[in-house]
């Protein structure tokens, strides 16, 4: 277990460390700007190197487990699909609608393995709905230092402690792999995981996810608690934008991490957001075997609060945050 956490760790961080030189040699930077949460330009596309980790660990889980391959291989091809259109905008932009349809395509790919494997007809629509979402929340979400990387570890060990056999090794695999990446993006960021990375990351969270839910039944609903910092911000956020009639799929910078950290610095917000998801951790592994009613008693308080939060943080900058966009 140590090795394969070790190897996907170092793949992650070696890959990030030579994406960085290619980024500097093709001038492949991020500018500050209204629509930008930085400072000063920094190389992107970083996080291709935690898709690589991921994309190994498939591949020698899929010759392992003969009984996963279907699955891993949708969730490979459906994983690169979206790193790859993801990588191409990082290159030169493109239509937010050529990438999402990319991102159907990968997720009706990927629900189709879970409705063959499973042969379950609402955790295929669960599939669909889930890496979509998840793979946007991540890129919409991946914003300031090491936000995006250090909930993806996070959410990979939550998803880890929830699955079993080949499932469990690759939510590890995400976790160290995003651990591999940390440095170079936190606390100070010398390179940014760009759309190839965020959205892939995201993909993978929600095929870990779902599989966790054909595994656990309505068990793996306690991974709602630590998903809840993103799919609260990113959706009430968007929620807010499509109700006051603006362009919600440009880049902007209304999300309630950016309003906070432009008052409090980067570290500071990552660093919150990273405590809240590991008491949501905390909370999914001490209640885990609780009553389906309690279930959804506490996930439902743990939302409310979240929301009020969100509320909260969004109030002191609001007028800040109508100026720029980005996402």
């Amino acid at each position: 277990m140590l090795a394969w956490l070790i190897l996907h760790s170092g793949i992650a961080a070696a890959g990030t460390w030579l994406a960085r030189r290619y980024a500097l040699q093709r001038d492949l930077l991020d500018h500050p700007g209204e629509r930008r949460s930085h400072a000063v330009a920094t190389p992107r596309g970083g996080g291709i190197a935690i898709v690589l980790a991921l994309l190994v660990a498939a591949v020698a889980l899929a010759v392992r487990d003969p009984s996963q391959r279907v699955l891993l291989g949708a969730f490979g091809i459906g994983m690169t699909l979206v790193a790859g259109v993801g990588m191409v905008d990082d290159h030169r932009p493109l239509s937010p609608w050529i990438r999402l349809l990319v991102h159907a395509v990968a997720a009706t790919l990927f629900a189709l393995a879970v409705q063959y494997v499973f042969g379950l007809a609402w955790l295929s629509l669960l599939a669909f709905a889930a890496t979509i979402a998840l793979t946007n929340i991540w890129n919409f979400m991946d914003g300031i230092n090491g936000i995006a990387a250090s909930q993806a570890l996070l959410l990979g060990v939550a998803g880890a402690s929830l699955a079993a056999g080949s499932w469990l090794l690759l939510g590890l695999a995400l976790a160290a792999a995003c651990a591999g990446f940390l440095p170079f993006n936190f606390p100070r960021a010398r390179i940014f995981m760009g759309d190839a990375g965020s959205g892939a990351i995201g993909f993978a969270v929600a095929a870990l996810a779902v599989v966790v839910a054909g595994m656990r039944g309505a068990d793996a609903a306690w991974l709602l608690l630590p998903l809840s910092a993103f799919l609260v911000d990113a959706g009430f956020t968007l929620a807010r934008r499509m109700l006051r009639g603006e362009r919600w799929w440009q880049p902007h910078v209304q999300h309630a991490y950016q309003a906070w950290a432009r008052r409090s610095g980067h570290a500071v917000v990552t660093l919150a957001y990273v405590a809240w998801t590991v008491l949501g951790l905390v909370a999914m592994t001490v209640l885990r075997g609780s009553s389906t009613v309690f279930m959804l008693a506490f996930c439902l308080a743990w939302y409310l609060f979240a929301a009020l939060a969100w509320w909260a943080l969004q109030r002191p900058g609001a007028g800040a945050a109508e100026s720029g966009e980005k996402k």
